[in-house]
């Protein structure tokens, strides 16, 4: 692969900070894009993922079983064949390795994991997508399934669609800006969506709210929401009754700054 140039501002022109961060020429910053989206919200409080209900956390790090509802999701299969899961460890650091899959027979993390951020297809066969729902969970694995599942990836996604991220030890979160999306064939229908953080030893916190019937909401923060290191971010929502059927997406970009003493 082709080295990436230099930055241009390093010549004597300017060139934009947001482009020097996506291309990693910022010393001690990176950048976080976390999506989620679930397909039924009604009346029940649920996290913004894939697997839909509420979210529930590691309480300690774990090794994890990684394993498919299909058969077809496996090394030398037709449907995914690898996926990278990236989390934080006992510590709070971030972490990352590659699995290969094994169908429906769970295949246990070389590591323990805190949180899970994401898990990602690397490699699939002639179908060019994970044919099953892909877990990382733990207790007894039945066809595939966990009985505790911490990440999710939809059949055909080949990520893992969740609005929640925790932040790593040694970091400083900013928040720059939020979407919401959502829609449901149903009349009259709203929902109530939740930005919520928990930092470290503490609750859940409402950081931002929204009250949306079908629609888009795009959201800047002019001075970014500013969360502190091993805090839990995640956006939540609910419907206003048992028949909404609500279908909603929602994402947060965060950059996030080593702490270290300043003048450097």
């Amino acid at each position: 692969m082709a080295q990436e140039v230099s930055s241009i501002s390093r010549v004597g022109t300017s060139e934009p900070f947001d482009l020097q961060l996506a291309r990693e020429q910022i010393s001690f910053h990176k950048t976080q894009f976390k999506f989620g989206f679930n397909p039924d919200i009604d009346d029940t409080l649920e996290t913004v993922w894939a697997q839909g209900g509420l979210y529930s956390y590691l309480s300690a790090a774990t090794v994890l079983k990684i394993s498919s509802s299909s058969t077809a999701d496996t090394s030398a299969g037709t449907g995914a064949r690898t996926v990278t899961i990236s989390g934080l460890d006992a510590n709070y650091d971030e972490i990352s390795e590659t699995i290969t899959l094994n169908g429906q027979t769970a295949v246990n993390s070389t590591l323990s994991y805190l949180r899970i951020n994401r898990m990602v297809v690397r490699s699939a066969g002639t179908g060019g997508q994970n044919a099953g729902v892909i877990y990382a969970g733990t207790g007894t694995v039945t066809t595939g399934v966990p009985a505790n599942k911490y990440a999710t990836i939809a059949i055909g996604d080949n990520q893992t669609l969740m609005a929640l991220w925790t932040v790593p030890r040694g970091y400083t979160a900013y928040l720059t800006q939020t979407d919401v999306t959502l829609a449901t064939t149903q009349n009259n229908k709203y929902c109530t969506c939740s930005l919520v953080v928990r930092p470290y030893g503490e609750v859940f916190q409402v950081k931002d709210r929204f009250v949306k019937a079908e629609s888009t909401t795009t959201l800047t923060y002019s001075v970014p929401l500013k969360i502190a290191e091993k805090s839990d971010i995640e956006y939540r929502a609910i419907g206003d009754s048992v028949g909404a059927d609500i279908a909603i997406s929602a994402g947060f970009e965060i950059i996030y700054i080593e702490n270290r003493p300043y003048p450097e």
